[in-house]
C-alpha cells in the first residue's frame, strides 16, 4: 500500500507541474527537478505495474503502433462553420440571428486556430477517447496520439462526464524546428503548420507523434452531465477550471462595432502570435438562444467564421536562379527584392518548374505580387503587367546543368528538367545527405555541413567513401574535436550492420522510397540478387509498378553505381536482408489485441513474437479482431471482446499456440 500511495503522490505532483508548464505557461520547478520526478515514477511503475494509474503522465510517451485507426461515431456531430469575408457578411449574419431570437444578442469572438479539430471524451473525469473530426459524423480514434499532447489533461479536476472540442496545432517555433529536422534528414518539408499538426496526429506510431510536441486549445463543450451552464463564456471559464488549455484572448462583444474592432486588431497583429490563426470565429453566447437557432445539415446557425484574406505584397524579381536536387531535378527560384509578408521577410520564392514560369509569364525584372501559400510558403501570385518597362528578360531553363555542365533532359510527359550525370557535384552532395539520413543509414552526427566539408576537402567522392574515413581525417575539420571525430567514426561503423532495405533506400534510386526498398529487400534478400534482377522479375512483385522496375534496372546497369556497391561490399557494409524467415507465419493476417498485465512475457516480447509469426498487434478491439491475449487486471478491452464474441486466451494458451505448425491448427485451437 505504501508503494501504491507513493505512485499516486508522484502522479499528482507531475500532473500538477505539467499543467503549470504546458497550460498556464508558469513553471514552478526546473527541468532537472521534473525529470527526476519522472524517473522515480517510471522506476516504480516498471517494478509494480499493477499500481499504474489511468492518469499517469508516463502514458504520454506514446503507446503501441496501430495498423490503422478505428472509426468513432460522434454522439454530437462536429459541424463545420459557414464563412464570412467582409463586415457586410457579419452584419447579414447578425441580422439573421436577431430575426430568429431577439435584438438582445451577445457574441463571443475567438481566434480561429489553424489546426486539426478533435473531440475528447471523459468519463468520471478520465480521458477515454479522442477522435478526429472526420466528416463531422464519423472520425478516427487517435486516443493514443492525443495522450502524448501534454496540454491535454488525462484526468480532470472534477469527476464529470464531458465531451469537449478543441483544435490541435503546432507552434510556429516548433514548426520551424520540425522542418529543419525534415530537411537535414532529407525528408519532405511540411507546407504549413496545419499540415504538420494533421500529419503528426495521424501517425500510426504514437511515439512519432510524441516527438512532434503538438499543442491544443479547447474551445467548446459538446456535451456535459450534471452541470448547468448558461453561456458559452461561462463554459470556457469552466473548461479552464477543469484543467484545459482554453482558446486564448476571446472576447464577449455586445455589438458589431466591438466585433469588428476585435477582428481588425488580430488581422493586423496575428503574426505576433506564436501559433497560426486564419480568422475569427463568432458565436452566439447564450446557449438557450443557440438551441432556438439550431443547425443546418452542415453548420450551426449560431456561429460563423470570418476568414482573413491572404496578405499580398508587391516586389521585384531581381533574378531567377536554378538549383539541382538529389535526383537531378533543376528547380528555378526567384530572387526577390526583400519584402515583409505575413510577419517575415521574403527574399526568394520557388517557381517550381519551366511550365509554371511560362504559365504566369514571369520575367527577370518583373514587378510581381507575392503571398505566403497557407501563410507559410512564399509564392508568386501574378505579374503586374502594367508596370512592365520592356527591359524585362524572359527566362529559359538552361540546356546544361549549372553545377556540372552536363546536358539536361526533359522527358516527354514530365514537367521536370533533369541532369542525368550521376557524377554531378550537387546530386552527389544531396545524395550523400540523403544516404546518411535517419530513415536511410542513420549515421548520427553527419549533418549537411559536415558532408559539405568532407566533399570540399576531397575526403569523400561518394557514399562508399564514408566507410574508409579515419579519425585522423576528421579531427582537424572545423568544429570537429577528438571526441566528435571518434563518435562519428563509431556511428559510421555501426551503420554497417543496417538491414539491406535501409541501404537500398539510402542509395536514392528514383521512385524507390522506404516501402519500395523494403519490398526489394524482402523479395530478393541480397544486393547481388537485386543487381541481377530483370525487368520481368521486378514487375511480377505486388505493389511494384513499371516505373519503379525500370528505375531499378537502370540504376544497377550504371557502371558508376556498381563501383559504389563494390566499395561498400569491400568496406564490410551489410548487403543482405536481416529479416528472419525461419518462423512459420501461423498468425498470418490475424489481428491480435493485448490487454492486462502479462506475467510470463513482457508486453513488447509478446508483440515481437506475434509479429514474427505474421500477426498484427492492434490497440483496440473490434469485430475484425482475431483474438485477445489477456493478462491480469484486463479492463474495457476484455469487456468489449466479450460483448463482440471475440475469443479471449490467457498466457498458457498463448504459449501453446505459438508452438503450432500451421495457421489452421491455431484457428482450430482458439475456435
Amino acid at each position: 500500500m505504501e508503494i501504491q500511495k507513493k505512485i499516486k503522490e508522484l502522479v499528482d505532483i507531475i500532473n500538477y507541474h505539467n499543467h503549470k508548464y504546458y497550460v498556464e505557461d508558469n513553471p514552478e520547478i526546473s527541468d532537472n527537478e521534473y525529470d527526476d520526478l519522472m524517473r522515480k515514477l517510471i522506476d516504480l511503475e516498471e517494478k509494480y505495474p499493477e499500481y499504474k494509474l489511468q492518469d499517469s503522465p508516463t502514458q504520454r510517451v506514446g503507446g503501441y503502433a496501430v495498423d490503422k485507426f478505428n472509426q468513432v461515431v460522434h454522439t454530437v456531430p462536429m459541424l463545420s462553420l459557414s464563412n464570412a469575408y467582409s463586415e457586410s457578411d457579419i452584419k447579414d449574419f447578425d441580422k439573421r440571428v436577431k430575426g430568429v431570437v431577439s435584438s438582445n444578442v451577445e457574441y463571443v469572438a475567438e481566434l480561429k486556430i489553424d489546426g486539426l479539430s478533435v473531440c475528447l471524451s471523459y468519463e468520471n473525469g478520465i480521458l477515454k477517447t479522442g477522435a478526429t473530426r472526420g466528416d463531422g459524423q464519423v472520425g478516427e480514434d487517435v486516443t493514443l496520439n492525443l495522450k502524448t499532447i501534454k496540454s491535454i489533461p488525462i484526468k480532470l479536476k472534477d469527476n464529470i462526464d464531458i465531451q469537449v472540442r478543441g483544435e490541435v496545432f503546432i507552434s510556429k517555433e516548433r514548426f520551424e524546428k520540425l522542418n529543419i529536422y525534415q530537411e537535414e534528414n532529407n525528408l519532405p518539408k511540411f507546407a504549413n503548420p496545419r499540415n504538420a499538426a494533421a500529419g503528426s496526429l495521424r501517425q500510426l506510431d504514437p511515439k512519432v507523434t510524441a516527438k512532434r510536441n503538438l499543442d491544443i486549445f479547447v474551445f467548446n463543450i459538446q456535451s456535459i452531465k450534471g452541470k448547468d451552464i448558461q453561456t458559452h463564456s461561462e463554459g470556457l471559464e469552466y473548461l479552464k477550471n477543469l484543467g484545459f488549455k482554453v482558446s486564448p484572448n476571446y472576447k464577449v462583444c455586445k455589438d458589431i462595432d466591438s466585433l469588428m474592432e476585435f477582428i481588425n486588431y488580430y488581422q493586423e497583429n496575428r503574426y505576433k502570435l506564436d501559433f497560426e490563426i486564419d480568422g475569427i470565429v463568432i458565436k452566439v453566447n447564450d446557449l438557450n438562444q443557440r438551441q432556438i437557432l439550431g443547425n443546418t445539415a452542415k453548420s450551426p446557425r449560431w456561429a460563423i467564421a470570418y476568414k482573413f484574406p491572404a496578405e499580398k505584397k508587391k516586389t521585384k524579381v531581381l533574378d531567377i536562379i536554378v538549383q539541382v536536387g538529389r535526383t537531378g531535378n533543376l528547380t528555378p527560384t526567384a530572387i526577390l527584392s526583400p519584402v515583409s509578408v505575413a510577419g517575415s521577410t521574403i527574399s526568394r520564392a520557388t517557381l517550381h518548374n519551366e511550365d509554371y514560369i511560362k504559365q504566369k509569364d514571369i520575367r527577370i525584372g518583373d514587378t510581381v505580387i507575392i503571398q505566403k501559400a497557407g501563410d507559410v510558403i512564399p509564392e508568386v501570385v501574378e505579374v503586374v503587367l502594367d508596370e512592365r518597362t520592356g527591359d524585362e528578360i524572359e527566362f529559359n531553363m538552361p540546356d546544361i546543368c549549372p553545377e556540372c555542365n552536363s546536358k539536361v533532359y526533359r522527358q516527354e510527359g514530365e514537367v521536370a528538367v533533369k541532369c542525368i550525370n550521376s557524377l554531378c557535384p550537387a546530386q552527389i552532395r544531396r545524395g550523400i545527405i540523403h544516404f546518411v539520413s535517419r530513415n536511410a543509414m542513420n549515421i548520427e552526427g553527419l549533418g549537411e555541413s559536415i558532408v559539405t566539408m568532407l566533399l570540399d576537402k576531397k575526403l569523400i567522392k561518394d557514399v562508399a567513401d564514408l566507410y574508409y574515413l579515419e579519425k585522423k581525417d576528421l579531427i582537424n575539420l572545423e568544429r570537429m574535436g577528438e571526441k566528435s571525430a571518434q563518435n562519428l567514426i563509431s556511428s559510421i561503423e555501426k551503420s554497417k550492420q543496417n538491414d539491406l532495405s535501409r541501404l537500398i533506400f539510402g542509395l536514392g534510386i528514383n521512385y524507390i522510397g522506404e516501402k519500395g526498398a523494403k519490398i526489394l529487400s524482402d523479395n530478393f534478400k541480397t544486393i547481388d540478387n537485386i543487381i541481377n534482377a530483370k525487368f520481368e522479375d521486378l514487375i511480377k512483385i505486388d505493389e511494384f509498378g513499371e516505373k519503379m522496375a525500370q528505375s531499378v534496372v537502370e540504376f544497377f546497369n550504371n557502371k558508376t553505381n556498381l563501383e559504389v556497391i563494390e566499395k561498400l561490399k569491400n568496406a564490410g557494409v551489410n548487403l543482405k536482408s536481416l529479416k528472419e524467415e525461419d518462423n512459420i507465419k501461423i498468425f498470418d493476417g490475424l489481428k491480435i489485441v493485448l490487454t492486462g498485465t502479462l506475467e510470463k512475457f513482457k508486453r513488447n516480447q509478446a508483440k515481437e513474437i506475434i509479429e514474427s509469426l505474421g500477426g498484427n498487434v492492434t490497440s483496440s478491439v473490434s469485430k475484425n479482431t482475431s483474438f485477445v491475449l489477456a493478462g491480469s487486471d484486463a479492463g474495457s478491452k476484455l469487456q468489449k471482446a466479450t460483448e463482440l464474441g471475440i475469443k479471449v486466451i490467457d498466457e498458457e494458451k498463448f504459449e501453446e499456440i505459438i508452438k503450432m505448425k500451421s495457421k489452421e491448427d491455431v484457428m482450430k485451437n482458439i475456435s
